[in-house]
């Protein structure tokens, strides 16, 4: 007998919720019509918490979308790993109706976390048995101080999958590794029937063949649906054929009341992110290409967080300024809603002067940047703190503190981690970090504005 599955599959939705309602609608039906033959799995960093919905519900929200749409699994990316809290990481997916497969993430002490299986047997109606595991992508300087242990998603695949095999009809791997990881996958494990890919955002609109093991992926944002056809020869056990293709969202039709649901995740978010955390006497404004009293703010509590020596950001960090008054959590996330974290590099004061030269050039203020965690517009000019410059060219001096540079004297210099990955200084990628989490900037702006013009008790 010649039997059909299907397996639809998300990735990369980064609380883009623009096309959900659709795309929930389109999976409810097909999971209607395919009686069984079908599976949905989500293939990680579903969760972003740039947007209100995610932030104040710190991804549970999503997770509550994901079982409305009929999800059997996921498994996480680096935006569930690494963006949360190790307590509410822990906590994420309690109320989940489907699996957490993920292999390769681990308590500090080696035991698996209660929320997270390696890997899972489903069946169809038929008997045919899918062998599914999942892996992400191992950033071990964010898991580390988050009190995880991310181990190589290879080794883990290496480990798993003979076993997997003996047991399975067809083997998937849920992979947020990108791409390139996805070939190794394909050529180091012939078992391998299908792998689902993230992380990267690639776009493959018919998969890609590669050792017989078909890849897929689905871009990012919730711009396609993605469908695998599979035909399984029962008699034989093997797969007869299989088939990738991309659902284009936009043309997916409109679910009813869509605008009025997208409006409804946001201002649900707004309503949980309407705590107060300061009241300003005046307008703190903010600019993008030149220094405002508000980033200045920013990166001076960059450089007491961290207990630095000096630090610098850029100015891009903060999209908009703050009116007088009343300051919500919510007006703190829309002005900075990056996930981004401080970083402290140890730098002696060559290699310091040698990164502080390239910031001045100014040749990333227009610049849009996409990924490493920034979610703004531009780029923008670099502010500092405790950093002073006099005379100009070979004649110019730098100063710490007020202090002339010493070429050999270590400094601990405060920035942001989108440094760390992002080749714009190539002396930070290159040097040795101290990683701060699970604080965003976004936390410290909080805490020194809570300082510095705390809540008056009359208007809490």
């Amino acid at each position: 007998m010649l039997e059909k599955i299907w397996i639809y599959h998300t990735n990369d939705i980064h609380s883009h919720f623009d096309y959900w309602p659709r795309i929930h609608q389109f999976l409810v039906s097909e999971k209607r019509k395919r009686a069984g033959q079908m599976f949905l799995f989500d293939i990680g960093d579903h969760v972003d918490r740039f947007h209100p919905f995610t932030e104040g519900t710190l991804g549970k929200g999503n997770v509550e979308l994901l079982n409305k749409a009929g999800y059997q699994a996921v498994t996480i990316g680096n935006n569930e790993g690494i963006t949360l809290s190790h307590q509410d990481l822990a906590e994420l997916y309690e109320n989940a109706q489907f699996d957490c497969i993920l292999a390769n993430l681990y308590e500090e002490d080696g035991t698996r976390p209660f929320w997270a299986i390696p890997w899972k047997m489903f069946e169809t109606p038929y008997g045919t048995k899918l062998g599914v595991i999942g892996v992400t992508v191992n950033f071990s300087n964010y898991y580390n101080p988050l009190q995880w242990k991310v181990t190589d998603p290879i080794e883990e695949l290496a480990r798993w999958l003979p076993k997997i095999r003996q047991e399975a009809d067809i083997v998937v791997v849920l992979s947020h590794l990108g791409l390139s990881d996805d070939e190794r996958i394909a050529n180091l494990f012939p078992e391998v029937d299908i792998i689902l890919g993230a992380h990267t955002h690639h776009i493959l609109e018919n998969g890609s063949t590669i050792n017989n093991c078909l890849l897929c992926c689905t871009g990012k944002y919730g711009q396609n649906v993605g469908k695998v056809e599979l035909v399984y020869d029962q008699e034989k056990n093997a797969i007869v054929s299989k088939k990738a293709t991309l659902i284009p969202s936009e043309k997916l039709p409109e679910a009813p009341s869509e605008k009025e649901e997208l409006l409804s995740l946001f201002e649900r978010g707004k309503s949980l992110l309407n705590n107060p955390v300061a009241f300003l006497p005046k307008n703190l404004s903010a600019n993008s290409f030149e220094e405002s009293e508000l980033s200045q703010l920013l990166c001076s509590a960059l450089t007491e967080w961290c207990s630095a020596d000096c630090a610098f950001m850029n100015a891009g960090i903060l999209i908009e300024g703050l009116d007088q008054g009343i300051v919500t959590e919510f007006d703190i996330h829309r002005i900075c809603p990056h996930p981004i974290n401080p970083i402290v590099v140890p730098l002696n004061g060559q290699k310091l002067k040698e990164v502080l030269v390239e910031t001045m050039n100014d040749q990333y203020m227009t610049l849009e940047v996409k990924g490493f965690g920034f979610r703004g517009k531009v780029f923008g000019k670099i502010i500092y703190d405790n950093i002073q410059f006099a005379g100009k060219g070979a004649a110019m001096k730098i100063r710490i503190g007020g202090k002339d540079l010493e070429p050999d004297h270590i400094y601990r210099v405060a920035t942001i981690d989108m440094f760390a990955f992002a080749r714009f200084y190539p002396v930070i990628t290159r040097s040795e970090k101290q990683f701060y989490l699970p604080e965003f900037l976004r936390d410290l702006l909080s805490w020194k504005l809570a300082e510095l013009f705390p809540v008056p008790k009359n208007v809490q």
